[in-house]
């Protein structure tokens, strides 16, 4: 990543163009808190209100400026003003009825653009910036105005497909005019059928991204996950953004399999069509094939085993259909890690990648087959016995169904892509899979001291769960409230490529 444009000399003009874009936006804020306290506006017509105005003069500040650190310092000025604000309860006309730190990752969107994609793929800063002022707006307008919507809800927030689909669409359309009449990007060498190509991909990914996102969040979400894709597509060649749209319907056939099959709940869909679309779509099958042996294999091993979990329902969070979290642990850091991939373009990210997958490999299988063979399990601390379902427990039969799952993993690895363990595939196999191991081991003992644990007050029993018997609330026991069974997983899958990195160097 090249910031030498953050200390380039900003010329006079910048400053006052900055200078009279600040004066603006303050002025609307201003506008739309005396309006919505004189006319009696709702806070949410208000705020969107200044949500799709501020995004459309998002539109000309780069094309007027020559430098970026002007638009660096308004960004950060206004994450400061926006979080200060929403903390003191000030400028509702902006922040809307709802408390989400939406406006604060507004200008921390563009700030991250600005920083990565400026000067080279300006457009890249501009079209995301469009999306979420337009589109964003435009599928929460339609969602309420409808008297009956058909609604939805993945995470928290209540969403509709009738808004979802005015996302789509309207993302798809702004994406497409940008890319064909924005004036200071050289984009003649796409054709109008290319542009209509990228404006669908983007606007179907985005949909999904903003679908997925509550409290807020989708002010991130939506224009990262656009610019993601469009910086794809606009710096690679036609035969890779062929292979990039293949991933992407592989992704999404691969989330309504599951779905179809109860392996996935409906935020698990959502979130393994992201993380499908961005491994199968940038890796190509070296990168796919691993991912897919984790999940093929692990769902299939969840199913098998799940009327033996049956008695372990109410002790484990999670059941044995993988919701958005669950993708998210199991398989952020690997998507992360591709992403890495293709910006630096470093072989050595792929066996990071392998040992991500390779703990996450060994924790799952550890688990369903440790609970499979019924042996009593021991606390990894101190060896002695405990519950089964008990977090931090372990077991032989689980030990060695973890390693063995690891191994698989390493071995899927290096089948795709040989080259990589040069003269040494029994190292290179090795080392995956003992990073994998040590992955699954820490995740025991993050299980056992840090992890959450609540007992019971109805039934006795010691449980992931903050509820249990009719529902009641449980009384914490052991560990911090929020460090949950997910947050132990992305550590642990951290953990392992950071390992593999050490013992690669």
């Amino acid at each position: 990543m090249n910031v030498a444009h953050l200390v380039e000399p900003v010329p006079p003009g910048d400053w006052q163009t900055i200078g009279l874009a600040f004066v603006g936006i303050m002025l609307l804020i201003g506008a739309s808190e005396g309006l919505r306290r004189s006319l009696g506006w709702p806070e949410e017509f208000t705020r969107k209100f200044v949500h799709i105005l501020v995004g459309v003069m998002m539109f000309f500040i780069p094309i007027l400026l020559d430098t970026a650190l002007p638009m660096v310092l308004i960004a950060l000025l206004f994450i400061v003003v926006n979080l200060v604000a929403l903390q003191k309860g000030l400028l509702k006309g902006m922040h809307g009825a709802r408390h989400s730190y939406g406006t604060v990752f507004y200008p921390l969107s563009f700030l991250i653009l600005v920083v990565l994609c400026w000067p080279e793929n300006i457009v890249v800063i501009i079209a995301p910036m469009m999306v979420l002022a337009l589109g964003d707006a435009a599928a929460a307008i339609v969602g309420e105005s409808l008297k009956q919507p058909h609604e939805y809800v993945l995470i928290r927030d209540r969403k509709s497909f009738e808004g979802s689909f005015t996302m789509f669409l309207v993302s798809a359309i702004v994406i497409f005019l940008v890319l064909n009449f924005y004036p200071f990007q050289p984009l003649n060498a796409l054709s109008g059928g290319d542009v209509l190509w990228f404006a669908l991909v983007a606007g179907l990914l985005v949909t999904a991204a903003e679908a997925l996102s509550s409290k807020g969040s989708d002010n991130l979400s939506v224009p990262l996950s656009t610019a993601l894709v469009l910086y794809f597509f606009l710096n690679h060649s036609p035969d890779e953004n062929l292979r990039f749209t293949i991933g992407v319907a592989l992704g999404l056939a691969a989330a309504l399999v599951s779905l179809k099959l109860r392996f996935l709940s409906e935020s698990g869909a959502v979130a393994t069509f992201l993380l499908a679309s961005i491994i199968f779509g940038f890796g190509g099958w070296r990168w796919t094939v691993p991912i897919l042996t984790f999940f093929v294999l692990s769902s299939l091993l969840s199913k098998s085993g799940k009327a033996i979990k049956k008695q372990f329902d109410l002790i484990f969070e999670k059941g044995d259909r993988r919701d958005w979290a669950q993708v998210v642990a199991n398989g952020g850091i690997a998507g992360m890690l591709m992403i890495a991939f293709m910006f630096f373009g470093d072989n050595r990210l792929f066996l990071l990648y392998l040992a991500s997958l390779a703990a996450a490999t060994a924790d799952s299988w550890g688990t369903e087959i440790g609970t499979f063979f019924r042996w009593q399990p021991r606390l990894i601390t101190n060896f002695r016995t405990v519950e089964p379902g008990t977090s931090g427990g372990i077991t032989l039969p689980g030990t060695v169904g973890g390693g063995i799952g690891a191994f698989v993993i390493a071995l899927s690895g290096w089948l795709v892509f040989p080259e990589i363990a040069g003269d040494s595939p029994l190292s290179f196999i090795a080392i995956i899979t003992g990073c994998g191991i040590a992955g699954s081991l820490l995740d025991s003992m993050l299980g056992a001291t840090v992890q959450s644990q609540f007992r019971c007050h109805i039934c006795g029993k010691i449980t992931e769960r903050t509820s249990h018997c009719d529902d009641s609330p449980t009384a914490l026991i052991s560990g911090f409230r929020r460090i949950n069974n997910d947050l132990v997983n992305i550590l642990c899958n951290a953990f392992a490529p950071l390992l593999c990195w050490f013992l690669i160097q």
